[in-house]
């Protein structure tokens, strides 16, 4: 059976920056061939426009499919699925699927449908990426304009849910992977730090929560997650606790920003072969979990195996398999590649690797 695409999913208030985001990894795909799926609709809906004008081959003009007949959780069977069966049935077929999904889409729907029979050996949701506009979350906003958002859901005719913006911000960080605090160049470090780490606290075990300005961030971060999310829909469900109320409507002015994107970083680090897979993989782990590296990938040779060791670890989660034997004038080495937020420790990191 082939191997199952990968999807992604995007979610986030109108105004945080998912098309930003979504065109910034089309930019930057590294020759990924990646389509996309954009649920816009009503007189609001612009982001085809834009993604269509981005000029770049992994972004060509039949690889973009609009949803525009309402909120994409709400016309799973009659919009989504028909759309996925008709992406799935390419002869070339893309190497991932990235879903925009509306302002007002509840994300656990969405993942759901990936367990429909008519795509579920296909497809797998590789991971949810949230993106929050860090700016209005700290000021006690959901969204930069809640007034846009309200007339966002106006216009929706199919829109059958009418969860409250606060309800809807906990659904989207209950279902997250992923929580990007966009805009974070409009926060000082003191408030940067405090909204991370309540995010953290409010997100499932393990959600890695990162900042990023203009949505720049590297393809290597954002896709290849391999969360199978479909697979723990019960984790990722909201609690709803009802003790705040953010929806205030705002007057701020947008801020446009453009800067270089130095935020993050990638190193290797070579050592001899390893004895032990399964204690090195606990290793790897142990170093993820000290340094807050976001991701590490590479390979590794085991002492008495003519396997290569394939390592990839998504935060604190390693997979390891063995996939082909060395070739002959290949060193019988271990590889590993580093990311991370900039900053990263790499004396410690490379040494703690290496012992």
């Amino acid at each position: 059976m082939p191997a199952k695409i990968p999807a992604t999913v995007v979610t986030g208030f109108l105004g945080a920056g998912k098309t930003t985001l979504i065109r910034h990894m089309l930019a930057h795909a590294e020759g990924k061939r990646i389509a996309l799926i954009i649920n816009e609709f009503g007189d609001l809906g612009v982001d085809g426009d834009i993604l269509k004008g981005c000029g770049d081959e992994t972004c060509r003009e039949d690889d973009i499919m609009e949803l525009s007949n309402g909120c994409i959780c709400c016309t799973v069977a009659d919009d989504f699925i028909p759309t996925m069966e008709k992406l799935l049935a390419r002869e070339d077929a893309p190497d991932h699927i990235v879903i925009e999904t509306s302002g007002l889409a509840l994300p656990q729907p969405l993942v759901q449908a990936f367990n429909w029979p008519e795509i579920r050996t296909r497809v797998t949701v590789d991971g949810v990426v949230t993106v929050v506009d860090g700016k209005a979350v700290s000021e006690g906003r959901f969204a930069h304009s809640v007034a846009a958002v309200d007339a966002q859901r106006k216009l929706d005719e199919n829109l059958d849910h009418e969860t409250p913006l606060s309800d809807l911000f906990e659904d989207q960080i209950a279902c997250a992977d992923m929580i990007v605090v966009n805009k974070s160049d409009l926060l000082d470090e003191a408030e940067a730090a405090a909204l991370t780490g309540k995010l953290k606290a409010e997100a499932r075990a393990g959600v890695q929560v990162i900042r990023a300005a203009m949505g720049a961030l590297p393809v290597d971060v954002l896709l290849g997650q391999g969360a199978s999310a479909e697979d723990d829909l019960d984790a990722r469900s909201a609690p709803h606790h009802h003790h705040h109320d953010h929806d205030d409507e705002d007057d701020h002015d947008d801020h446009h920003h453009h800067h270089d994107h130095d935020d993050f970083e990638s190193f290797t680090v070579t050592r001899p072969e390893i004895s032990d897979a399964k204690a090195f993989a606990e290793q790897v782990a142990q170093v993820i979990r000290s340094h807050d590296i976001l991701r590490l990938k590479g390979f590794a040779a085991v002492s008495g195996k003519p396997l290569r060791l394939t390592l990839q670890a998504v935060g604190p989660r390693v997979d390891s398999y063995f996939d082909r034997p060395f070739g002959g004038e290949e060193p019988r080495e271990t590889r590993l590649v580093v990311i991370g937020q900039s900053g990263l420790d790499r004396a410690a990191i490379d040494a703690a690797l290496r012992a």
